[in-house]
């Protein structure tokens, strides 16, 4: 008899349906599937003696080898170099050209000694992001002929490693960037007799630089092991110091709690205001101190404001998934919502990965007639990750199978695992130009409320961390229309709503070009706006904040594609906040003006349990 799988559909209604063989053997796990003649049926082969223990030691043994590599897969590793060293062993005019240029590079660094290397100038030109030599120590002899010696080694170590034959680009990237972290590690800049920096300020301090060094070393070391914050982040407490923008939770369920913040105008907008932040970070990037909280800024214009805090999940949390994120986060979210002010659509905000489940809570929505949104906006969020820069190159099968160990092992990802893979992205600013001004220099770099926040670490669950890496990252699911929400797969493009997209110049979380694809849809209108800075800088950007500028347009549906690079050479520049453009387009699809709403007064079923910024967010 044929097994089948019970299904509940949108409108409630139980369908029935043949289970696949993958469905069936997903139900037996580490079994093997195979078909024979015996009548066509397929055939489970049971796992064999000692499997499920292979399978423990395996995982335990990657594990702890995790902990030793900071979760970079050795295996992934020595692969990456294997197949670099073959390809170009298997290239001998590669090689040929590895020389010449390698023998022209000594030439020229040979003649500028001659020329100039004693009257300063230089033979090579540092990238503009590169601010280790721009001091006027390092224009002088020895320091330049040093640095430029780096950046012609540097320069000769990336044509070694791309344009070879044989290698996808994406293996040519990687490869790549592992040989730049390692250079990187060694520059000049980062010593104390080769960096002219340091050796002016130990000589005119007489080493009293080097002793502090060694005392914020000693300190930050002791901050690790001892699980605390880093020096300065005590000035930023949550609550007192960020997060202060008055409201109250009147929702808590085992993911989130809801916060609705209290009315500063007598009139608000009709439609409220959702917003959905990434559960790899605390909610409050979006409500710091009150002259750059977006939070505040939206309730000061005349809108009602809630927010999600997400819990901060532990190894009793391992089993979560993303469909539990969507679900008790997302969707427990909007119905709350719905119920304190029925009748009034929603405008839903998503920031980062909390942008990309609210584009696939969204998604569903639209395929299942629920029409519950006004609008979506999303900052800094990516739904198709074919381009989803720098981060890929950790994203690949032996790394994600590491990453899987080591979370199997703890139940989560830790913040400070994910945090040192965002700063490897960044060494020479996060990690090296870092130690030196603290370490070297003595000097500590003033905390601020973004950095604080930044510190404030938050951790992944297993499941989810593993559905997402492979699911969004490895597989990219979701703009293949393979994603499944209640078991069935969402669309993106049917998606009906206006959206409004913010991606960052200088984003090396979410490439803006990545974040541009949502303006693939082709029913509905967009407006993508892209806007000076990073990830975090780019997004709290503040009215009155210097040096911002930002591009806007807005595709309208049925119009033409038009590619990011043109888009971006076609649109003008604008002076100033994007939170001007985006509060001018809510605006526009609000409807009228109506009485401040209180939280916790609205209805008995969502009584105020706690002042905001609530009991998640402290969760450490």
């Amino acid at each position: 008899m044929e097994e089948t799988v019970k299904k509940t559909d949108k409108n409630g209604t139980v369908k029935s349906a043949a289970k696949t063989t993958k469905q069936r053997a997903q139900e037996r796990p580490n079994t093997k599937v195979s078909s024979n003649d015996n009548g066509g049926k397929t055939v489970f082969d049971p796992p064999a003696p000692g499997q499920y223990v292979a399978k423990a030691i395996d995982r335990a043994f990657k594990a702890y080898m995790a902990r030793l590599t900071f979760g970079l897969s050795p295996a992934g590793m020595a692969n990456m170099t294997n197949r670099w060293l073959s390809h170009l062993a298997m290239s001998p005019g590669k090689q040929m050209e590895l020389v010449e240029k390698a023998q022209r590079k000594m030439m020229k660094f040979g003649v500028h000694a001659m020329h100039g290397g004693f009257f300063g100038g230089c033979c090579i030109e540092p990238l503009p992001i590169d601010k280790r030599h721009k001091s006027e120590g390092w224009q002088r002899w020895p320091f330049n002929m040093m640095y430029q010696s780096f950046l012609l080694t540097q320069q000769w170590w990336h044509n070694a490693t791309t344009d070879i034959d044989g290698l996808s680009q994406l293996e040519e990237d990687r490869i790549s960037f592992t040989v730049r972290q390692i250079l990187d590690r060694f520059a000049p800049a980062n010593f104390i007799l080769t960096n002219p920096d340091v050796l002016k300020v130990t000589l005119e301090q007489g080493g009293t630089n080097l002793i502090a060094g060694m005392e914020h070393f000693i300190e930050d070391i002791q901050r690790t092991l001892a699980g605390q914050k880093p020096a300065g982040t005590e000035d930023f407490q949550v609550g007192r110091d960020v997060a202060v923008t008055k409201g109250k939770v009147i929702f808590r369920n085992h993911l989130i709690e809801l916060i609705q913040y209290s009315p500063t105008t007598q009139t608000v907008a009709s439609e409220p205001v959702l917003i959905i932040p990434a559960w790899i970070m605390k909610y409050y990037i979006l409500d710091l101190s009150p002259e750059n909280s977006l939070v505040k800024y939206l309730v000061d214009q005349g809108h009602t404001v809630f927010m999600v805090s997400w819990r901060n999940p532990t190894s009793e949390d391992r089993d979560l998934g993303m469909e539990d994120y969507r679900k008790a986060g997302v969707m427990a979210a909007i119905d709350a919502v719905s119920d304190i002010i029925p009748d009034q659509k929603i405008h839903a905000v998503g920031y980062c990965l909390g942008g990309t489940l609210l584009s696939i809570a969204a998604a569903a929505m639209a395929r299942d007639a629920d029409d519950r949104l006004a609008s979506m906006t999303n900052f800094a969020t990516q739904i198709d990750f074919t381009e989803a820069g720098e981060l890929m190159l950790f994203i690949h099968e032996s790394e994600v199978d590491y990453l899987e160990s080591m979370m199997w092992d703890q139940g989560f990802l830790d913040g400070y695992q994910m945090a040192g893979a965002f700063q490897i992205l960044r060494s020479s600013d996060l990690i090296w130009s870092r130690m030196t001004t603290e370490y070297l220099m003595g000097e500590r770099q003033p905390m601020n409320d973004l950095m604080a926040w930044n510190a404030d670490l938050t951790r992944m669950p297993y499941r989810m961390h593993s559905e997402y890496l492979r699911g969004l990252f490895l597989n990219n699911d979701l703009s293949g229309g393979r994603y499944l929400a209640d078991g069935y797969p969402v669309n993106i493009a049917d998606i009906r709503v206006p959206i409004f997209s913010v991606g960052t110049v200088r984003d090396h979380v979410a490439p803006w070009q990545s974040v541009y694809k949502i303006s693939f849809n082709p029913a509905t209108d967009v407006t993508f706006v892209l806007t000076s800075g990073g990830h975090n800088a780019g997004i709290v950007s503040e009215p009155g904040h210097p040096h911002r500028t930002y591009q806007i347009a807005t595709k309208m549906a049925g119009d033409r594609y038009i590619d990011p690079d043109t888009w971006q050479q076609s649109t003008p520049y604008h002076d100033g906040s994007w939170w001007l453009a985006w509060l001018n387009w809510l605006t526009e699809h609000s409807g009228e003006q109506v009485s401040a709403r209180t939280p916790g007064n609205t209805t008995a079923r969502y009584p105020a349990l706690c002042d905001a910024p609530g009991t998640y967010v402290l969760q450490c």
